[in-house]
C-alpha cells in the first residue's frame, strides 16, 4: 500500500509503516540532520527506506500535486513544541504548530487513512478546545479556514457545520492516548494518536490492545525470573515498579532498559566495530531532579531537549547509582530502531532525532492494524461490487 509521511524526523514512523507493509514514496522533513539520516540509510541500501524521495524543507512548500492519486496512508508527527510540557504551550499561536498544514496535505492527497502522532501534553485541559479543533479539522479537511479567520472562529464554524456538512471528503477520527511501554517499547513514552479513516472506507477500527504491563514486570521481579534471566547479583535485586504484582491476563512484563541493551558491549570512547553509533559520551553527572533512567525499569521518555533534558532522560542509572549518557545506539534500542539503521550527525543531533521519533515497534503495531482494516475494506468493497455486477446482469437478462 502507498503512503506519504510528513515531519519524518529520523525515520521512526517511516520504518514502522514500512514494516507494516506500506511503501512510503515521499517523506517531508525540514531538519537537515534528519534528512541526512534518511538519505544515508537509503543510499546505503537499507531496505526499509529504499527508494524514498526525501523532501527537505517546509512541508507547506512541497508540491504535493506531483504525487499520483491513490495514496492509502498519510502519516506524520507534527512538531510537539507548541504542546509539550517543557515548552511555552502557545498551541495555535506557536508558528511551529503544523496541524493546519497536516490537514491541508490530507485535503490534497485524499488518503484512505491517516496516522498522526503527538505528545501527551496536547491532551492537557489548557488545550481542550484546540484538541477538539484538531479532530474536527482533520475530520473535515475541505472546510478550510477563511482568509484572516482565527482558529477559534474556524472552530466555531466547524462545530456548527460538521454534523450537516455534505463535503465529499470526510474522515472518522479516533484519538487515543497510549503508553508505548504497554506495547513492548522499553520506555515510558505517552503519546496521543489521531487515526482517521475516509468516510467511504468501511472500517470498524479500534486501537490495538496493550500487550505488556507494569504488573507483569513486578511479578517477574518478585518471583526472581527477571533477575535470573539477566544474571543480576542478589544484592541488586530490587523491584522497580510500585504497582502490585497482580495477574492481569496474558500481558507480558514491561521491557526494561536492561532488556533493551542486552547483547550490547559496554561503550568506549573509540566506539564499536560491530554496532553503529555505539560510542561513549563522557561527562554525565547526577543531581537532584536529574537522575537518569534506572536500568531495571522502562526508560524515561527520551526528549529532544533544545537546552538539554532536565530529568536526565538521556542518561543510564545503574544499580550501584553510577550514571553515564546513553550512546546513540542504546537510545536507538530504547526507541526500537534496528541496529543496522545509522543515525547521522554528532551525539547531540542524533539524540535529538531519537527524542523526536515515534518508537518503531509502536509505529508498526498501529500501522499494521490500520493496514489490516484497509485490506478488509478493500476486500469487502470488491465483493460488493462483484455482487452488484451479478445483480445487474441478472436484471438485464430478466
Amino acid at each position: 500500500m502507498r503512503s506519504v509521511e510528513l515531519f519524518a524526523g529520523g525515520g521512526g514512523l517511516t520504518l514502522g509503516t514500512h514494516l507494516a507493509g506500506f511503501t512510503t514514496e515521499v517523506v517531508a522533513e525540514w531538519d537537515r540532520w534528519s534528512c541526512d539520516t534518511l538519505r544515508e540509510n537509503r543510499d546505503g541500501g537499507y531496505p526499509l527506506v529504499r527508494g524514498i524521495d526525501v523532501q527537505e524543507g517546509d512541508v507547506r512548500k512541497v508540491d504535493w500535486s506531483t504525487v499520483p492519486s491513490g495514496v492509502d496512508l498519510v502519516s506524520g508527527g507534527p512538531p510537539c513544541q507548541p504542546f509539550s510540557a517543557g515548552g511555552k504551550g502557545n498551541a495555535a499561536d506557536d508558528k511551529r504548530d503544523m496541524f493546519p498544514a497536516t490537514a491541508e496535505v490530507i485535503r490534497e492527497l485524499r488518503p484512505r487513512a491517516f496516522i498522526i502522532e503527538n505528545v501527551r501534553g496536547l491532551t492537557r485541559s489548557a488545550f481542550s478546545d484546540y484538541y477538539s479543533y484538531i479532530q474536527l479539522r482533520l475530520g473535515h479537511p475541505e472546510l478550510v479556514a477563511n482568509e484572516g479567520e482565527s482558529w477559534g472562529a474556524h472552530y466555531s464554524r466547524l462545530q456548527a457545520e460538521h454534523t450537516s456538512v455534505r463535503s465529499d471528503l470526510q474522515y472518522k477520527v479516533l484519538p487515543t492516548l497510549v503508553n508505548a511501554a504497554d506495547y513492548g517499547v522499553p520506555q515510558q513514552r505517552w503519546r496521543v494518536f489521531f487515526i482517521g479513516f475516509r468516510s467511504d472506507v468501511d472500517a470498524e477500527w479500534s486501537f490495538p490492545e496493550a500487550t505488556h504491563s507494569a504488573a507483569a514486570l513486578r511479578a517477574a521481579q518478585d518471583d526472581g525470573s527477571y533477575w535470573e534471566r539477566h544474571k543480576v547479583p542478589k544484592k541488586y535485586r530490587t523491584p522497580t515498579v510500585r504497582t502490585a504484582a497482580l495477574v492481569d491476563g496474558p500481558h507480558k512484563p514491561w521491557r526494561t532498559v536492561r532488556d533493551a541493551l542486552r547483547g550490547l558491549p559496554e561503550p568506549t570512547l573509540n566506539g564499536s566495530t560491530k554496532y553503529l553509533n555505539h560510542v561513549l559520551q563522557p561527562g554525565a553527572r547526577s543531581y537532584p531532579g536529574h537522575t537518569g533512567s534506572y536500568i531495571d525499569a522502562p526508560a524515561k521518555a527520551l526528549k529532544a531537549g533544545v537546552h538539554g533534558v532536565p530529568g536526565g532522560e538521556n542518561m543510564l542509572r545503574n544499580v550501584n547509582g553510577s550514571v553515564r549518557y546513553f550512546t546513540v545506539r542504546e537510545a536507538a534500542r530504547l526507541q526500537t530502531f534496528p541496529d543496522r539503521y545509522r543515525l547521522h550527525g554528532p551525539w547531540t543531533e542524533a539524540m535529538r532525532q531519537l527524542g523526536n521519533a515515534v518508537p518503531v515497534m509502536l509505529a508498526e503495531i498501529v500501522a499494521l492494524s490500520v493496514r489490516e482494516h484497509l485490506d478488509v475494506a478493500t476486500f469487502n468493497a470488491a465483493k460488493k461490487a462483484a455482487t452488484d455486477r451479478r445483480k445487474a446482469r441478472k436484471s438485464a437478462t430478466a
